[in-house]
Protein backbone atom coordinates (compact mmCIF):
# COMPACT_ATOMS: atom_id res chain seq x y z
CA UNK A 1 0.00 0.00 0.00
CA UNK A 2 1.16 3.23 -1.08
CA UNK A 3 0.64 6.32 1.22
CA UNK A 4 0.10 9.31 -1.38
CA UNK A 5 -1.34 13.01 -1.02
CA UNK A 6 -4.75 12.34 -1.56
CA UNK A 7 -4.37 9.42 0.97
CA UNK A 8 -2.92 12.23 3.39
CA UNK A 9 -5.67 14.23 2.63
CA UNK A 10 -8.69 11.87 3.28
CA UNK A 11 -6.65 11.06 6.83
CA UNK A 12 -6.42 14.75 7.66
CA UNK A 13 -9.84 15.21 6.65
CA UNK A 14 -11.20 12.40 8.73
CA UNK A 15 -9.20 12.95 11.37
CA UNK A 16 -10.32 17.28 11.55
CA UNK A 17 -13.90 15.79 10.87
CA UNK A 18 -13.00 13.58 14.35
CA UNK A 19 -11.76 16.64 16.43
CA UNK A 20 -14.55 18.76 15.31
CA UNK A 21 -17.32 15.79 15.71
CA UNK A 22 -15.68 15.04 18.90
CA UNK A 23 -15.52 18.79 20.11
CA UNK A 24 -19.26 20.23 18.72
CA UNK A 25 -21.32 17.33 17.64
CA UNK A 26 -20.45 14.29 20.54
CA UNK A 27 -20.83 16.22 24.34
CA UNK A 28 -24.14 17.68 23.06
CA UNK A 29 -25.29 14.09 22.01
CA UNK A 30 -23.49 12.30 25.27
CA UNK A 31 -25.45 15.09 27.47
CA UNK A 32 -28.58 14.67 26.09
CA UNK A 33 -28.09 10.50 26.52
CA UNK A 34 -26.63 11.47 29.85
CA UNK A 35 -29.91 13.80 30.60
CA UNK A 36 -32.00 11.02 28.94
CA UNK A 37 -30.70 8.24 31.49
CA UNK A 38 -30.78 10.41 34.23
CA UNK A 39 -34.57 11.01 33.67
CA UNK A 40 -35.03 7.64 33.73
CA UNK A 41 -33.26 6.84 36.59
CA UNK A 42 -35.25 9.16 38.50
CA UNK A 43 -38.68 8.64 36.80
CA UNK A 44 -37.78 4.77 38.37
CA UNK A 45 -36.56 5.86 41.44
CA UNK A 46 -39.98 7.89 41.56
CA UNK A 47 -41.98 4.84 40.43
CA UNK A 48 -40.31 2.86 43.15
CA UNK A 49 -41.12 5.19 45.69
CA UNK A 50 -44.87 5.39 44.31
CA UNK A 51 -45.02 2.30 44.65
CA UNK A 52 -43.79 1.43 48.47
CA UNK A 53 -45.82 5.02 49.27
CA UNK A 54 -48.92 3.03 47.92
CA UNK A 55 -48.44 0.26 49.50
CA UNK A 56 -47.77 2.02 53.19
CA UNK A 57 -51.26 4.01 52.18
CA UNK A 58 -52.76 1.00 51.69
CA UNK A 59 -51.84 -0.84 54.91
CA UNK A 60 -52.85 2.29 56.76
CA UNK A 61 -56.18 2.27 55.06
CA UNK A 62 -56.64 -1.07 55.96
CA UNK A 63 -55.84 -1.06 59.69
CA UNK A 64 -57.89 2.62 59.97
CA UNK A 65 -60.72 0.36 58.23
CA UNK A 66 -59.67 -2.45 60.39
CA UNK A 67 -59.87 -0.04 63.79
CA UNK A 68 -63.48 1.52 62.54
CA UNK A 69 -64.83 -1.48 61.88
CA UNK A 70 -64.03 -2.50 65.63
CA UNK A 71 -64.88 0.48 66.68
CA UNK A 72 -67.81 1.01 65.11
CA UNK A 73 -68.49 -2.93 66.29
CA UNK A 74 -67.52 -1.77 69.79
CA UNK A 75 -70.36 0.95 69.47
CA UNK A 76 -72.88 -1.36 68.54
CA UNK A 77 -72.13 -4.01 71.41
CA UNK A 78 -72.22 -0.96 73.91
CA UNK A 79 -75.64 -0.18 72.26
CA UNK A 80 -76.79 -3.81 72.55
CA UNK A 81 -75.73 -3.71 76.27
CA UNK A 82 -77.51 -0.78 76.94
CA UNK A 83 -80.76 -2.02 75.28
CA UNK A 84 -80.40 -4.77 77.56
CA UNK A 85 -79.85 -2.93 80.36
CA UNK A 86 -83.13 -0.82 79.59
CA UNK A 87 -84.99 -3.45 78.93
CA UNK A 88 -84.39 -5.01 81.83
CA UNK A 89 -85.23 -2.00 84.11
CA UNK A 90 -88.60 -1.44 82.14
CA UNK A 91 -89.29 -5.12 82.84
CA UNK A 92 -88.55 -4.75 86.38
CA UNK A 93 -90.17 -1.36 87.00
CA UNK A 94 -93.01 -3.11 85.39
CA UNK A 95 -93.26 -6.38 87.85
CA UNK A 96 -92.67 -3.60 90.39
CA UNK A 97 -95.40 -1.67 89.48
CA UNK A 98 -97.48 -4.85 88.89
CA UNK A 99 -97.11 -5.90 92.72
CA UNK A 100 -97.90 -2.92 94.12
CA UNK A 101 -101.30 -2.24 92.03
CA UNK A 102 -101.73 -5.83 92.57
CA UNK A 103 -101.18 -5.39 96.27
CA UNK A 104 -103.54 -2.20 96.47
CA UNK A 105 -106.16 -4.13 94.67
CA UNK A 106 -106.08 -6.55 96.87
CA UNK A 107 -106.09 -4.24 99.98
CA UNK A 108 -109.08 -2.51 98.47
CA UNK A 109 -111.22 -5.74 97.75
CA UNK A 110 -110.52 -6.94 101.58
CA UNK A 111 -111.36 -3.19 102.77
CA UNK A 112 -114.67 -3.56 100.65
CA UNK A 113 -115.27 -7.33 101.51
CA UNK A 114 -114.43 -6.23 105.31
CA UNK A 115 -116.99 -3.18 105.03
CA UNK A 116 -119.75 -5.47 103.35
CA UNK A 117 -119.46 -7.86 106.34
CA UNK A 118 -119.73 -5.33 108.64
CA UNK A 119 -122.98 -3.64 107.13
CA UNK A 120 -124.38 -7.57 106.34
CA UNK A 121 -123.71 -8.01 110.49
CA UNK A 122 -125.26 -4.73 110.95
CA UNK A 123 -128.40 -6.00 108.84
CA UNK A 124 -128.08 -9.18 110.22
CA UNK A 125 -128.65 -7.94 113.94
CA UNK A 126 -131.16 -5.54 113.10
CA UNK A 127 -133.12 -7.64 110.89
CA UNK A 128 -133.29 -10.52 113.97
CA UNK A 129 -133.72 -7.73 116.52
CA UNK A 130 -137.05 -6.92 113.96
CA UNK A 131 -137.73 -10.78 113.50
CA UNK A 132 -137.48 -11.32 117.23
CA UNK A 133 -139.84 -8.28 118.40
CA UNK A 134 -142.43 -9.47 115.51
CA UNK A 135 -142.11 -12.96 116.91
CA UNK A 136 -142.78 -11.59 120.68
CA UNK A 137 -145.60 -9.45 119.48
CA UNK A 138 -147.85 -11.88 117.99
CA UNK A 139 -149.04 -14.62 119.21
CA UNK A 140 -147.14 -17.22 120.15
CA UNK A 141 -148.56 -19.69 117.71
CA UNK A 142 -146.75 -22.19 115.32
CA UNK A 143 -148.14 -20.89 111.88
CA UNK A 144 -147.55 -17.67 112.53
CA UNK A 145 -144.11 -18.24 113.75
CA UNK A 146 -143.30 -20.25 110.67
CA UNK A 147 -144.97 -17.21 108.39
CA UNK A 148 -142.33 -14.88 109.74
CA UNK A 149 -139.76 -16.44 109.78
CA UNK A 150 -140.01 -17.34 106.04
CA UNK A 151 -140.79 -13.14 105.96
CA UNK A 152 -137.29 -12.52 107.67
CA UNK A 153 -135.60 -15.39 105.44
CA UNK A 154 -137.04 -13.26 102.45
CA UNK A 155 -135.36 -10.04 103.66
CA UNK A 156 -131.86 -11.59 104.34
Amino acid sequence: MEINATFLGQAVAFLIFAVICMKYVWPPLINAIEKRQKEIADGLSNAEKAKKNLELANNGAKEALQEAKAQAQKIVDEAQKQRAEIIDKAATEALEEKAKILQQAQNEIEAERNKAQEELRTQIAALAVAGAAKILSEQADSHTDKTALEQIEKSI
